[in-house]
């Protein structure tokens, strides 16, 4: 394969992993799972149970096993045709799935941002209208 079609690939095989990885560990669908990780994170004796609970209360870390899964699935790998190629695949994956998931984050700020100044107009017009 040639390597301006695995860098492709790679691309496009990041979005599903960023997908998956935030919508487990940020969005309401998953609310009730992940605040039961987050309490099981934090109360758990053992550390290996701690650290299997985090994993799905954080995008960076549940990105690695989600890109896990993609690379075992896809058989994608980067550069080399044997397992080094799947090793640089992996890591490439989750840096690009997490450059993914960063941005979505800042603009899913930027619309908050937004939607509350608007709402804070709105509210401001009523009181002003309501005066008059």
């Amino acid at each position: 394969m040639q390597l301006t079609s695995q860098v492709g690939d790679l691309f496009l095989l990041a979005l599903p992993v960023a997908c998956i990885a935030w919508t487990v560990t940020h969005e309401e669908v998953f609310k009730e799972p992940r605040e039961f990780c987050i309490r099981k994170s934090k109360s758990c004796k053992s550390l290996l149970q701690r650290k299997f609970f985090y994993l799905f209360t954080c995008e960076y870390c549940f990105s690695h096993y989600v890109t896990l899964l993609f690379l075992f699935i896809t058989k994608y790998h980067l550069l080399f045709p044997d397992w080094r190629g799947y090793l640089i695949a992996g890591f490439s994956l989750v840096w690009i799935a997490n450059i993914y998931m960063s941005i979505f984050g800042l603009v899913r700020v930027g619309l908050k941002k937004e939607k509350m100044e608007a709402d804070i107009k709105e509210v401001e017009l009523k009181e002003a209208k309501d005066n008059l």
